[in-house]
């Protein structure tokens, strides 16, 4: 069982690990560098592989027992208690094209179970830490709005393109249909939207690990439901729902009927 002076301790350092990432992204954001392409057609920078390799080194400087995986370079001590997940630009699409719809996604686990996820945006200097029992943005509380009518919600998808490959196209435009609003404010950057309590449900059909490791303490911390596009453990799943929780079932039904 870690204790909360060891929690608070973690808590610092990532943020320790946000800063500094951050300082790196930022000098790139709207620059002029190299696009590669991985093996599965998404893109990366050098602005990705520098925060990573950033990351990495603080981590292991300071817990040199741990383990972490990242995106960009793999796992390194898979059999620590302790591991890091991470995603030093979740959205690259978004930050090639200069939009601010993008993030970097650090998640703690211990023994599997995420204990701390981290959602930082270093171009509008927004850090959200959540650890399963609380939300901090910049230091402050932050809950969802549990909002009761699907009519007065603000929806969220990275791609609806996506849903239509990977689940029913047709199910989630009759959600599209229901609520108040559909924006395709997604990403990570989605997750932060309906933690912070302005946008009220957030669907991604398709998710990587180390997509949503960082999410759930996040949106669990929050007051939030997050489970997979079934509503079945987020944890075991590739594909990511969060919601406020007075919608999380009627979302699931409507997707899935």
């Amino acid at each position: 069982m870690i204790t909360q002076p060891e929690l608070n301790e973690l808590k610092s350092f990532c943020g320790v690990l946000a800063s500094e990432s951050g300082k790196i992204i930022k000098k790139y954001f709207r620059g002029n560098f190299e696009i590669e392409m991985k093996s599965d057609d998404s893109p990366v920078t050098i602005a990705d592989k520098s925060a990573e390799e950033k990351i990495r080194e603080l981590i292991t400087k300071e817990f040199p027992d741990h383990g972490i995986l990242g995106e960009e370079f793999g796992q390194y001590n898979k059999e620590a208690e302790y591991q890091w997940v991470l995603d030093p630009i979740d959205g690259t699409v978004s930050f090639v094209a200069g939009s601010v719809i993008f993030g970097t996604l650090i998640a703690l686990l211990k023994n599997g179970e995420p204990i701390l996820g981290v959602f930082h945006q270093p171009i509008l200097g927004e850090l959200l830490i959540g650890d399963n029992n609380e939300a901090i943005l910049n230091n402050k509380i932050v809950k969802v709005n549990d909002i009761k009518e699907l009519k007065d919600a603000v929806l969220l998808t990275t791609d609806h393109f996506l849903v239509r490959d990977y689940q029913n196209l047709k199910n989630f435009e009759n959600l599209m249909e229901k609520v108040k609003m559909f924006r395709h404010w997604g990403e990570c950057y989605g997750y932060y939207m309906v933690a912070s309590g302005f946008a009220h449900i957030m669907v991604d059909p398709i998710m990587s690990y180390w997509d949503t490791m960082a999410l759930l303490p996040i949106i669990k911390g929050a007051g939030g439901v997050i489970t997979d596009y079934q509503g079945n453990d987020a944890l075991k799943g590739n594909s990511v729902i969060a919601s406020v929780p007075s919608l999380h079932d009627e979302v699931i039904k409507i997707l899935n009927k």
